[in-house]
């Protein structure tokens, strides 16, 4: 991360394969890369930021809710996290590269998907918990 966040503070941008889970179905570990770039200005709803928890992990989650703090959540995820501050948020996704396509973050399909899926988010919850149970009731 120190290189990282060295090549950011000289205004370069960055590309990442993203580790983990939590934003699968649209980015797969070992697959999928990211383009980071440095934060300029305050950052909006569904932007992809790449941040820093207190207690030192470093998290790609999208942005769902902006206030004074930004509440965020992976897409395969259902609990928020809540009070992240500016000063946590190290850089943000610009583009992205699903198999061998690159998609930028102004995209339209890419606009539709994140209002689709945050949207979708307690539908695909219920949908998961009703799964859980069925699959608990067969065993």
């Amino acid at each position: 991360m120190p290189l990282i966040r060295e090549c950011l503070e000289m205004g370069k941008t960055v590309r990442l394969s993203p580790k983990g889970t939590s934003m699968m179905p649209m980015l797969r570990q070992g697959i999928d890369t990211v383009v980071l770039s440095p934060v300029t200005g305050k950052l909006k709803k569904y932007d992809l930021p790449l941040y820093q928890r207190k207690g030192g992990q470093y998290v790609l989650h999208r942005i769902v809710e902006v206030g004074e703090c930004y509440t965020c959540v992976g897409d395969n995820q259902f609990a928020l996290e809540t009070g992240l501050h500016h000063e946590q948020m190290i850089a943000v996704v610009v583009a992205f590269t699903r198999g061998k396509k690159r998609y930028g973050v102004n995209d339209f399909r890419y606009r539709l998907y994140c209002r689709f899926w945050h949207y979708s988010r307690p539908i695909r919850r219920l949908w998961r918990w009703g799964i859980g149970c069925l699959r608990r009731r067969l065993k």
